[in-house]
């Protein structure tokens, strides 16, 4: 029986491998697939969990405000263009202004894998 502490905010159970830990099994699954497709050739220089500069950190005389960062599960090449997906269970709200953010600032579509 699991305890509650085995899950997230979104029911989602981390998976603990040799290559990292992983925040759900659809994200793993995804890294395996992505693993293939990187062996045979027809994905080039994978990367899991790359962060994107959306807002920087701001200052003022009486405030400091951290930066906001969107953090791709995982980032490849593909017939030379970047490919930036993100496994998603669930679209939360900072999730959807982030997706926003990456394509204004970067002018990447995050491909979400469902």
């Amino acid at each position: 029986m699991r305890n509650y502490r085995d899950y997230t905010k979104y029911k989602n159970h981390k998976v603990e491998t040799s290559e990292g830990t992983f925040d759900s099994k659809k994200e793993y699954k995804r890294w395996t697939e992505l693993k293939l497709l990187e062996r045979s050739g027809r994905i080039t220089k994978l990367q899991r969990q790359v962060p994107y500069l959306l807002v920087p950190t701001q200052r003022t005389e009486t405030v400091t405000e951290r930066a906001v960062k969107y953090i791709a599960d995982f980032v490849y090449e593909r017939d030379g263009k970047v490919v930036v997906e993100d496994t998603k269970g669930f679209k939360t709200p900072d999730y959807i202004i982030k997706r926003k953010l990456m394509l204004f600032f970067y002018g990447i579509e995050v491909r979400e894998i469902v």
